[in-house]
């Protein structure tokens, strides 16, 4: 996992088995930078109280976070790497 920029947001960069996503920077539950978690296969452990979200879709599978993850289309093109904001 690493924390970028894109535009205006800080996102969370996640290499996966099945590629890269991007998510929130930010735990929907509290205040906390979710890069400094963990990241199961396509789940991201905040590191504050311990709620998982799907990096794919930004469902919430752990809780006590009830409300999902902002999720950003990210492209790679060659050594190029973008982040979609919207």
């Amino acid at each position: 996992m690493r924390l970028v920029t894109a535009g205006d947001h800080d996102v969370v960069l996640c290499s996966t088995p099945t590629g890269l996503y991007a998510v929130d920077a930010i735990c929907t539950h509290a205040l906390a930078f979710l890069d400094e978690g963990a990241l199961h296969g396509h789940e991201i452990e905040c590191p504050l109280h311990g709620a998982r979200f799907d990096v794919r879709t930004g469902a919430v599978l752990k809780r006590p976070a009830t409300e999902p993850l902002a999720i950003y289309a990210v492209a790679v093109d060659g050594t190029h790497l973008s982040v979609r904001v919207q």
